[in-house]
């Protein structure tokens, strides 16, 4: 017999009809010999009606009377969903957040859960009962007893932090799709269902598809090792299972709260290419790592800054064994894109870089927390190390450093992050069968941002990331220009980072209000871009998925403004205006369209 949570969506229990069609597949479940926790949403769209509500009463409603208001929702829910498995003869229980044992800090509408009570959900489930909890929330500790609720995708969050408190065989994750598409099908009709994904993946592609998880549920599941399974709850159909690996011992105090930063890797065993004053256009990637792929190069970081003139930047990191191979590429490559801009000899110059580091920091718990980039950068500063490259993903932070500087850098981070020597989570090595790319990702709501001039010198990364932390400003991308330009007698470079579009104004304000304290240029601002992603844990060692990714964009008269890399993702920033096409044409080129087209319900 195995213990199952499954979990609800609002669109699942938006009608009483709906209601008692999800009692007739949780009885289904009950009598094929299983135990269930069922956790459901309010229904369809009542918490937006209650935010309605309270708007009308007043235009900056208090956090906390708005959990206790909120909250009310998924209430009418689970004693319309307990009623409904007591009228088929199935014994059920509603029980709200805090009823159920789930803790969190008192932060009113983002609460984080600290840890689960499960003694009266152990009991009732002894009972034969169906437990029928209530997303969303909880309450903040036995002094204050606070109704709090867990913000955007809090019940995801409360179905698999349950599945991981009581032990759970699996979490069944029901929704109004079939499960985790190759891409948001409202923009490639023809997107196909993955059979399964892993947790890795999906927290690289945090904003796939129809958004049918949330990273932080995800991000549960990745450390406690709990299997998802996302179906359909209109359909009987297998659905996607997003796996993870079974880590070691992990404490389920502080069950949200856990340090955000599991491993501190490093590999010195790299070298760097520059490519400087490439043009600013269509096909210049393209055809760099169509060569490169070509050769049987694999490149392990790109990074493309952003352009200066008609002119711009690539940088990408070898592993030291093939350096005399690409960089003889380079630079059979580099006379063939100066000839396409500009014949002076100072275009297209190539710089080689050995002795280097890759220092890294990953982690789920990074997802959503601003200053976890600040933070590595500000510990690199202040032990004297400075940062030749930077890229980033959603769940890890790149930096190239002297490989001199190595084992102070790792031995800092660690003390930093608070991490021991082996790593807290083992890794999950794709099958020799895995398709290179799993999905493509489209984000249409970042706005960059560029520092000119920025002194190119130990802490000012930590400067310019602290201040942005301080005012609680997430950071997506991070890019390190490679062309240095010398102002009274100071090295400069630009610094480039994208940031959701809500915040990005404020931002700029804040670092252009300390550009004369920290001796930094112009900041500008652009809010016309788009971020598209490929993600999969079956490009590692595979040369010219890249150059595929590049190339389809090029064919497409796409320009690509920005590259940053990740050892299972590609970003590019592209026009805002070709944002969509870019997703279609890199869909397309890497073969992930079914058979079938894919409507999303109304």
């Amino acid at each position: 017999m195995a213990l199952i949570v499954q979990k609800y969506g609002g669109t699942s229990v938006g009608s009483v009809e709906r209601i008692q069609a999800v009692a007739q597949r949780v009885y289904k479940t009950v009598q094929a010999g299983n135990s269930l926790v069922v956790v459901v949403s309010a229904m369809g769209k009542t918490t937006d009606g209650l935010v309605k509500l309270a708007t009308d009463i007043s235009k900056t409603p208090c956090r906390r009377e708005m959990d206790m208001l909120l909250s009310t929702g998924e209430q009418v829910t689970i004693a319309l969903l307990s009623m409904a498995l007591q009228e088929l003869g199935q014994p059920a229980i509603s029980l709200t957040g805090a009823q159920v044992g789930i803790v969190t800090e008192a932060a009113h509408t983002r609460a984080r859960i600290l840890h689960i009570e499960t003694e009266r959900m152990e009991r009732h489930l002894q009972e034969g009962k169906v437990l029928v909890v209530a997303g969303f929330q909880g309450v903040s500790s036995a002094d204050e007893l606070e109704i709090t609720t867990l913000g955007r995708g809090g019940s995801d969050t409360s179905a698999v932090a349950l599945a991981a408190a009581l032990g759970a065989d699996f979490c069944e994750i029901y929704t109004d799709v079939p499960g985790i598409l190759t891409t948001d099908p409202r923009l490639v009709p023809e997107a196909q269902l993955m059979a399964e994904i892993t947790c890795d993946e999906m927290l690289e592609l945090a904003s796939l598809g129809a958004k049918v998880l949330h990273p932080r549920a995800v991000e549960i599941a990745r450390n406690y090792g709990v299997p998802l399974v996302v179906r359909s709850s209109w359909t009987d159909a297998p659905g996607t299972w997003v796996t993870s690996v079974k880590p070691q011992g992990r404490s389920l105090v502080n069950l949200e709260l856990a340090r955000p930063v599991d491993d501190v890797q490093f590999d010195t065993n790299q070298a760097k290419i520059a490519l400087l004053r490439v043009p600013d256009k269509p096909g210049v990637a393209a055809r760099l790592f169509g060569e490169i792929s070509h050769q049987d190069v694999d490149v392990d970081l790109i990074i493309q800054s952003i352009h200066e003139g008609n002119s711009n930047d690539i940088a990408f990191t070898v592993m030291t064994p093939i350096l005399k191979k690409a960089e003889a590429v380079a630079a059979a490559i580099a006379p063939v894109l100066r000839s396409q801009s500009n014949p002076e000899p100072e275009e297209a110059e190539v710089m080689i870089q050995q002795e280097i580091a890759k220092v890294s920091i990953s982690g789920a718990g990074m997802i959503g927390r601003p200053g976890i980039a600040a933070k590595m950068f500000a510990t690199l500063a202040e032990a004297g190390i400075n940062i030749q490259m930077i890229s980033t993903s959603e769940v890890k932070v790149s930096c190239v450093v002297n490989a001199k500087d190595c084992d102070r850098a790792v031995a800092a981070l660690r003390q930093t992050f608070e991490i021991s020597t082996s790593p807290s989570l083992p890794q999950q090595n794709p099958a020799p069968s895995t398709p290179p790319v799993r999905g493509v990702a489209l984000d249409m709501n970042q706005a960059r941002l560029a520092i000119r001039q920025v002194s190119d010198r130990p802490g000012t990364a930590g400067k310019i990331f602290g201040l942005l932390a301080e005012h609680n400003v997430s950071v997506d991308m991070i890019i390190q220009s490679q062309r240095c330009h010398i102002i009274d007698g100071v090295p400069t470079r630009d610094i480039a980072f994208t940031v959701a579009k809500m915040d990005a104004e404020a931002a700029q304000q804040v670092l252009q209000s300390h550009a004369t304290e920290y001796g930094w240029g112009e900041v500008v601002l652009d809010q016309a871009i788009a971020k598209v992603s490929i993600v999969g844990a079956g490009m590692v060692g595979q040369p010219g998925v890249a150059a595929k990714m590049f190339a389809a964009l090029a064919e497409n008269q796409i320009n690509i403004q920005m590259i940053a890399t990740s050892e299972i993702k590609i970003s590019c920033v592209v026009n805002a205006e070709q944002g969509v096409k870019a997703l279609q044409v890199i869909h397309t080129a890497f073969e992930l369209a079914g058979t079938e087209k894919f409507v999303v319900p109304a």
